[in-house]
């Protein structure tokens, strides 16, 4: 075969929608975790400089700021493991996919895959039992354990339950910045508002952050405008923001496998039992 009709070959048996939704989860994962874990630092900074003056009321704030950091490494590292599994899948069972439509002539190793994947010749041809290329049995095993695309879809749904809990997580601190950002703005604008400048805070006790006799627990007026003014609250507020946006990438290329794997897994299920389109 010539180059050119090999590149082809290979480009019209790729997994596009598996490639694509990779490339969203690796993305959307190293914002969320990277802007998410730099985020909470700032948050911690913030913290201690402007709204108590006691440790021991953001003792176990900070506590609770190292542990979600550490739990970001492990999902970070998962995510990635998990993406290029769900990846190795989209090639294999869209190869198996292809050849029952004739659209794709696989390798000898998508052969042993496809052969796994969809039930197909086990080896013995009119000469009897054929010994197979020891390739192609490495494939064939691999098959074993990636060719079943109904496993990855029930696992993939579960984890897309548990990101969209991440997901709505992830809001909350945006909703607690972008409302000081507001008061900011007021305070900024004064003739924008009925209400007097040192009537406006921001109080972290109410949102949780601090408990209910942190002192001073909030800031209000001018105090509060110079300390959006920081570049450290406007860093942290634009972190939060990306990884807000990188939550929202991650699970929208879980929902994009979650429908590939579906489509691979139905048509292989429903040639394997027969049945025509």
């Amino acid at each position: 075969l010539g180059l050119l009709e090999c590149c082809a070959r290979c480009v019209i048996g790729a997994p596009f929608a598996s490639l694509v939704a990779t490339g969203l989860c690796f993305f959307g994962v190293a914002l969320f975790c990277g802007c998410g874990h730099e985020a909470l630092t700032g948050t911690e900074q913030l913290i201690e400089t402007y709204f108590s003056k006691n440790y021991q009321d953001y003792e176990y704030l900070i506590d609770v700021i190292h542990a979600f950091q550490y739990v970001i490494y492990g999902t970070a590292s998962f995510f990635f493991l998990y993406g290029a599994l769900l990846l190795a899948e989209g090639f294999y069972t869209t190869g198996a996919v292809r050849q029952i439509f004739g659209d794709y002539r696989t390798t000898i190793c998508g052969k042993g895959l496809s052969a796994t994947v969809t039930g197909g010749p086990k080896g013995r041809g009119a000469r009897g039992p054929q010994r197979a290329h020891s390739l192609q049995r490495v494939c064939q095993c691999l098959g074993k354990w990636l060719g079943h695309p109904d496993k990855f879809v029930g696992i993939t749904y579960v984890l897309t339950i548990i990101w969209l809990l991440v997901f709505a997580c992830s809001a909350v601190p945006v909703y607690i910045y972008f409302n000081t950002w507001t008061t900011c703005q007021s305070i900024a604008n004064p003739s924008k508002t009925t209400a007097s400048i040192g009537t406006l805070c921001a109080d972290a006790r109410m949102y949780g952050v601090l408990p209910w006799n942190a002192f001073p627990g909030k800031v209000c007026g001018s105090n509060l405008l110079s300390i959006c003014k920081t570049s450290e609250f406007q860093m942290t507020f634009h972190l939060f923001i990306a990884a807000f946006v990188g939550a929202a990438a991650t699970l929208v290329s879980l929902l994009t496998f979650i429908i590939a794997a579906t489509y691979n897994f139905a048509v292989l299920k429903l040639m394997g039992r027969g049945t025509k389109f």
